[in-house]
């Protein structure tokens, strides 16, 4: 079984599927994430909130209206409310009838991929701590907490994960992070990696995080342009809308390497 601790090693691509396959299937459904896994991907990112009844459910948005057939808040409806709703007609008629999956029903779908990692995204809101406290024991209790990072744009969100329950996480540069402390003993130091935007992405940006002891990773690269670009910044974990010009990329490394 694959762990995080893998992606110390920063001399081989990775490739990380942006809530699943996102670029070709509805966002954050179970067969997005299906679709990037059957592909290879190294890694999925997916995101985290809460239902009515505190059950963990996987979706972006804190409402359902993008993404869904219906309309409110994912923390005023129920699981049922929320499992009713059609997660994929937004994205093409082929895919209606997807429905919204809990935690505990991609935490089953991983079972049969043990070296895929997964960086879980905690969507900043009231619930936020609850959802930590949820979520890390149900993925220790499943065996998936070693694959595990934990990504927030809340810093003390980044802050509770470190110091309460030990795990490694991801924050992104202080300018896009909320409640951001700076300091020798500030948000840096409670990161493990750092996610640059594509936007920002520089090569001196990716010298200076790896200066303050964090892996420099990047999102979005979804063209061969794009990945090419990143690569040549210094960063090795992509984590990309279409998996397919990232997948082809690591491919031709690989040949080359033979």
């Amino acid at each position: 079984m694959a762990t995080i601790e893998r992606l110390t090693d920063e001399s081989r691509i990775v490739v990380a599927g942006h809530r699943g396959y996102k670029a070709a299937y509805p966002e954050n459904t179970l067969l997005a994430f299906e679709e990037a896994l059957k592909r290879g991907v190294d890694m999925l990112e997916f995101d985290l909130r809460m239902s009515k009844d505190g059950v963990t459910v996987v979706i972006h948005d804190d409402t359902v209206d993008r993404t869904t057939d219906g309309t409110g808040s994912v923390n005023e409806l129920t699981l049922a409310e929320l499992k009713r709703l059609d997660a994929g007609g937004w994205f093409g008629r082929s895919f209606e009838g997807l429905r919204i999956p809990t935690f505990a029903e991609l935490c089953e779908l991983m079972a049969a991929y043990p070296d895929t990692l997964l960086n879980v995204e905690i969507k900043p809101s009231e619930q936020a701590r609850a959802i930590a406290d949820k979520v890390v024991p149900m993925l220790e209790a499943s065996g998936l907490l070693a694959r595990c990072v934990f990504t927030c744009f809340d810093a003390g969100i980044i802050a509770y994960l470190h110091e309460v329950h030990g795990v490694k996480t991801q924050g992104f540069p202080a300018a896009l992070m909320s409640n951001f402390e700076h300091g020798e003993a500030g948000t840096y130091a409670k990161m493990w990696a750092v996610g640059l935007p594509m936007k920002l992405l520089t090569s001196e940006l990716v010298a200076q995080m790896r200066s303050l002891g964090l892996l420099a990773w990047c999102y979005c690269p979804d063209d061969e342009e794009q990945v090419d670009y990143a690569l040549s910044c210094g960063v090795s974990l992509m984590t990309v809308n279409d998996i397919l010009p990232a997948l082809r990329r690591r491919a031709s490394d690989r040949i080359a390497a033979v």
